[in-house]
């Protein structure tokens, strides 16, 4: 009889310094999805979900997927949201005879009523199907593993890569130890190691630095027997909750010597390592000097505004940065995306090649990369912001900025649009008449995921912290639920 398998995604990065809740119609924004929609949807691309459903039909699986839901990182998500989002899996799981179940959560969720939000579906899920049934869970690098978690699913596997380009494999892997557990062959358990930071010292980031080596001590250790996946953490730095910093996650079969030690181990290298940063942040005004004296030939210069990137939660409306390129008669370039919804939706009922004032951007909260700029410039596409991503990232996924809009302002095509995302495919620009391989400086909004696709086409790449709600500049920001002391809020002896 083939193994029925409950399967669900529910994902969302909580930044809880953003003062946006994050509600339903954040979710419909970028996707959610019932069962059947899902399955049509992301089955062929870099997903979870698709890795899963290459285990399934090798195993001959009977797989019931309820739902598909992520919102772009924003503040904390509304308890009717999450009640929302839980509540097919909820209904499933207790109507159904289930063998296994796998979830694709990211690890990062924060609820107005809980602190742990995957921590939270984890509890309610056990409390329909008692302790026995075997659930699996894939998560993003960048959670921020809750004690609770390991103790409720017996699962729990990370991409290794950043920028995630294993996101299907990942699926596909912890799939496979899914249905080793329900055949007998494994008897799992996930261990927790974590060390008082907010952050591995370069967020976790796979393409450089101390990172590569720790992945393949990871590697190397799942060679060992009883050692099924040795999961690295980076965190999620912009969440004030008590358990936050990075993890070393070890599933290994219960009861197995030395797993724990497996992951002390690993950590104690994230701790002695955490001030060494690969990143060098330039400020606004030195990132836009660089722009305008940047040679064409080699390639665009690629400015990523790691500060103000949407993709973990800020606004996306910093105009410090613009406003420098501004100031520096920076030409031959784009920005983007801008995100200010009011200017977008403005410009839908302007004509093409119009040449038109507005105040742009700053909107949200000005003290956090600035307040509105005035521009004036000539309308170059506007309408409906629905692109098909071509990268490693995106490659095959439909997304939609909303209404959507590029404006040239003095030399520089600037991407305006409603819905928050980060700037990490090509087609992002392109779909909008924009081509960055041909211009001389493409500024976006993003801390690392653009590096998979901008990299081959870049002449250099900087990155320029605008004083936006991602900071690196923790000190400026509120924390009071964290443990102290922690690196780097705290002076060390």
């Amino acid at each position: 009889m083939a193994a029925q398998i409950l399967t669900a995604e529910i994902s969302h990065e909580t930044n809880t310094f953003n003062i946006r809740p994050t509600d339903i119609q954040d979710f419909k924004d970028r996707y959610l999805l019932d069962g059947p929609a899902a399955l049509a949807a992301k089955s062929q691309a870099n997903t979870e979900l698709a890795g899963v459903l290459d285990t399934a039909r090798f195993h001959d699986w009977d797989v019931t997927h309820v739902i598909s839901a992520a919102a772009g990182p924003g503040g904390r998500v509304t308890d009717k949201a999450f009640d929302h989002l839980c509540e097919p899996l909820m209904a499933a799981a207790e109507t159904g005879k289930w063998d296994g179940i796998l979830l694709m959560l990211h690890g990062a969720m924060v609820t107005v009523s809980h602190d742990d939000g995957e921590g939270e579906i984890l509890r309610r899920l056990r409390a329909i199907i008692g302790p026995d049934v075997p659930i699996a869970v894939t998560l993003d690098p960048h959670a921020n593993v809750s004690t609770a978690m390991c103790e409720l699913a017996q699962i729990l596997v990370s991409f290794t890569t950043y920028p995630h380009v294993d996101i299907r494999v990942t699926g596909c892997r912890t799939a496979e130890l899914l249905h080793r557990t329900i055949s007998g062959d494994i008897r799992p358990q996930t261990l927790r190691a974590h060390r008082p930071m907010l952050e591995e010292a370069n967020g976790g980031r796979t393409d450089v630095g101390p990172m590569i080596e720790r992945q393949a001590m990871a590697r190397a250790f799942e060679a060992r027997k009883g050692v099924y996946a040795v999961s690295i953490n980076g965190a999620f730095p912009c969440a004030d909750v008590a358990e936050i910093g990075p993890t070393v996650l070890v599933t290994s079969e219960v009861g197995l010597q030395g797993a724990q030690d497996i992951g002390e181990e690993i950590a104690d290298d994230i701790w002695q390592r955490r001030d060494e940063k690969l990143n060098s942040y330039l400020n606004v005004t030195e990132a836009a000097d660089l722009a305008s004296s940047w040679k064409t030939g080699s390639g665009p210069l690629v400015i990523a505004d790691y500060a103000d990137n949407p993709g973990s939660g800020a606004y996306g409306d910093s105009t410090a940065l613009l406003g420098a390129m501004l100031d520096a008669r920076v030409t031959d370039a784009c920005f983007g995306p801008m995100i200010d919804a009011q200017a977008a939706e403005m410009l839908q009922d302007q004509a093409i090649g119009s040449i038109l004032s507005l105040p742009l951007g700053g909107k949200t909260a000005k003290e956090f990369g600035g307040g509105p700029i005035d521009v004036t410039g000539t309308l170059k596409w506007r309408g409906e912001g629905l692109f098909t991503g071509s990268g490693p990232i995106l490659g095959g996924q439909q997304r939609n900025f909303g209404a959507t809009a590029v404006l040239h302002v003095e030399g520089i095509d600037i991407l305006i649009v409603s819905v928050a995302q980060q700037l990490l495919d090509l087609r992002q620009f392109e779909a909008f008449g924009i081509n960055p391989s041909n211009l001389r400086v493409v500024a976006l909004k993003s801390m690392q995921h653009f590096r998979a696709a901008f990299t081959p086409i870049a002449g250099r790449i900087v990155v320029c912290d605008s004083g936006a709600l991602c900071t690196t500049n923790y000190a400026t920001m509120k924390y009071n639920v964290v443990p102290r002391p922690i690196h780097p809020l705290d002076c060390e002896d």
